[in-house]
Order: C-alpha cells, then structure tokens, then sequence
C-alpha cells in the first residue's frame, strides 16, 4: 500500500498551460444549434460586428462561443465578469519588480493584439465603469485606448467581441446601458426543446435516449414552476449533471436530488415541489 502511494506521488501532473491570449480550441466541442445561430455569429465575425448573447444559466451560451472559436480557428479569450473587475484588470498595469517597473498586458489587451474572440460572460456584474472601455473596440475604429501607457492598439483584423448575459437576472442597478447595448448584435438563447435537449443530454453525458428522455422532460417541467417561487428553472447543464451520475451507477431519484434538486432551491417546500416532479417520471 505504501508502495503504490509512492507511486502515485512520483507521477508527473497531467496538466497544459497556455498564455491567455494562444489557448485554442483544438478539438471540436460538440454543440447541437437549435436556430440560425451558427450563421449569425459567422456573418458577424467576418462584418466584424460584435455580438451580445443573452439566455438562462446553462443554455449553451459558452459551449457555443467555444464552437464557433473552433470554426474560425482563433484564441479565445474568456473573463468572467464580477463587480470588482476594474480596468486595469483588463487593459494591463505597472509591476514592480527586481528589474524596475515594467508594463504588463491585461487580457482584453493581449486579446486585441493576438486577433482572438475576446468573450466577457455575465458582463451585468462588471462595473459600468469598466464596461464603457468597450466601446472604442466595438464601432467602425476598433481601437483600444490604453490610457496609462498613452497608447492606442489597433485590433487584429481576426478580433471579435463577445459578451453574454443572463436577462433574468436583470435590475436597474445590473443592466447595460444603452449606449452599450446598441453596440451589438443580439442573439437570444433558450432551453431546446425537449427532442433536442434529449439528444443533448445524451450525447453528454452517456445515458441511454430513455434516460435522457425523462431527464429532458424533468427539465421542462421544472422550469414550469417559476411562476411558483422558482428562481431559475433546471439548465440543461444539470440535466447532464443528473445523466452522468446514473451513467456511473447512481440511482435515477438520487442523482436528481443532488444535481438538481439541492442545486436549485434551499427552500424545504421548493424542494419538495421539485422532488414530487422527480418521482412522477422516474417511478
């Protein structure tokens, strides 16, 4: 026994690193479109006009940004957004360090000089502070003033600007400005209907079509009760959550209890509304 932990522990980590602004995505990630999607965001990039996606948590808004970086073959670049990002988060800042002080890029910066698909998920929560650096990237100059250095970056003619939301989030005090908003194409996204999150599910997560049958049918009716105190109905991502843990073994009532049920509400009568749901299909 200690034999084998001595072993396990001489194993090198299993790991890859890239610098932000070279991380490709090499192998093709699988994405079912649901719409015209796929040509809008094409005739986008190659108009270089950025492009606004909005949908519930765990659509596909990521995956899909991930695909389509695949098809055009360049970096992505993705930063989520929080209420303390600030600009030089984004655009670099002065280090010091043994040699003096030296310039160092943000990665919406090294995204602009590397021509990649710069994607800000959730851009609400970033301050509208920080938010208003995009605007000179996403007009006809397509330029990035860096205000400490004195510079202006012109972007690669590859670059595109990303950015996503969830709109059921919304509020007066996390909102786009319209001044921001009018920047972008918009694309709206949605959960799929239940033949194609069906063939999703099972496509993801390795359960067999009847699984992924009742798991999308779950799904849908789950995000029924909204309109019954339910913040946000269950992603089609927990749907694969639940799918790959009955794939492993774990019985189909107890795999949605931890990756649905729990997940969604803390609420003792929520859960149990969702439960009920649970057992009315896998019986």
């Amino acid at each position: 026994m200690v034999e084998a932990n001595v072993e396990l522990l001489e194993d090198e980590p299993q790991y890859k690193e890239f610098a932000i602004e070279e991380f490709l995505v090499r192998s093709e990630p699988y994405y079912r479109p649901v719409s015209d999607e796929l040509e809008l965001f094409q005739a986008a990039y190659e108009q270089h006009i950025p492009v606004l996606l909005k949908g519930p948590t765990g659509c596909g808004k990521t995956r899909f940004v991930e695909y389509m970086a695949c098809e055009v073959r360049v970096p992505l670049v993705t930063i989520a957004c929080h209420e303390d990002l600030t600009a030089s988060d984004l655009v670099g800042r002065y280090l010091l360090d043994a040699q003096g002080t030296r310039w160092i890029d943000g990665p919406m910066t090294r995204a602009v000089k590397a021509g990649a698909i710069l994607y800000l998920d959730e851009v609400v929560e970033a301050r509208k502070d920080t938010t208003v650096l995009i605007h000179p990237l996403t007009d006809h100059r397509r330029i990035l003033p860096v205000e400490n250095t004195g510079n202006i970056i012109e972007a690669d003619d590859r670059f595109l600007l990303c950015i996503s939301y969830n709109p059921h989030y919304q509020s007066a005090l996390k909102d786009l400005k319209h001044s921001t908003r009018q920047r972008f194409i918009s694309i709206e996204f949605d959960y799929p209907p239940i033949d194609v999150e069906t063939e999703i599910v099972a496509k993801e997560s390795g359960c067999n079509e009847e699984q992924a049958y009742a798991l999308a049918r779950l799904g849908d009716k789950i995000r029924n009760l909204r309109e019954h105190g339910l913040a946000e109905g269950a992603s089609t991502r927990l749907l694969i959550y639940a799918g790959r843990l009955m794939t492993h073994g774990i019985a189909p009532r107890r795999a949605c209890q931890v990756a649905i049920v729990w997940t969604l509400s803390d609420e003792p009568e929520l859960q149990r509304s969702i439960e009920e749901v649970v057992h009315s299909i896998f019986e």
